[in-house]
């Protein structure tokens, strides 16, 4: 997904949603901005519709009760996006222990979240793809995603992910090469 540093003040944004005055229209225009970036994140994690749309809600409700909190250490955008990876990773976690999914039923549940999705329309190369995807540990799944369909620099997912550049450069790498060998081994 490109346009992920379109060109956007900022820090124009940022004061006028911490001024009570234009705080509500100024928070419609951060919704505009960043609800599709932010719901196909959340999507490529959580594979249901129905959930992503819940979770993006839930993102944005945590980001306007915290506005207050954000000091501008880093960009608005990165901000959204942790407090968006976050809810999905919390998402995921209460399904875990919900459904009592260890390891491999994770892959199965997921998949079967995505067939039965009726907004999926992928062909059988593209259900390959995300089964090779949704068998990357959830770190490795999560960088790929933000690396391969966001196109997201290495320093931003880095802000986001609290992770050295180097370490997600590595991941990715790690990433690439199990989905090319899982892609293989099942056309053979």
């Amino acid at each position: 997904m490109k346009g992920y540093n379109a060109p956007i003040d900022e820090k124009a944004l940022v004061e006028r949603l911490q001024d009570p005055a234009t705080a509500n229209e100024a928070f419609r225009t951060l919704m505009e901005m960043y609800g599709e970036k932010l719901y196909w994140l959340i999507r490529k994690m959580v594979y249901s519709h129905d959930d992503a749309n819940d979770l993006l809600q839930q993102s944005f409700m945590k980001a306007w009760s915290n506005l207050h909190n954000f000091r501008g250490d880093a960009k608005l955008s990165t901000w959204l996006y942790k407090i968006a990876v976050n809810e999905s990773i919390n998402f995921l976690n209460k399904e875990r222990q919900r459904r009592n999914i260890m390891g491999d039923g994770e892959d199965d549940y997921l998949m079967s979240t995505l067939e039965s999705d009726p907004y999926f329309d992928g062909d059988e190369l593209q259900k390959k793809l995300q089964k090779a995807i949704m068998a990357l540990p959830e770190k490795q799944r999560l960088v790929f995603n933000m690396r391969y369909y966001d196109e997201m620099k290495y320093d931003d997912m880095s802000a986001v992910l609290g992770t050295s550049v180097g370490a997600l450069k590595a991941s990715y790498h790690h990433a690439l090469k199990k989905i090319t060998a899982a892609i293989e081994a099942e056309e053979l």
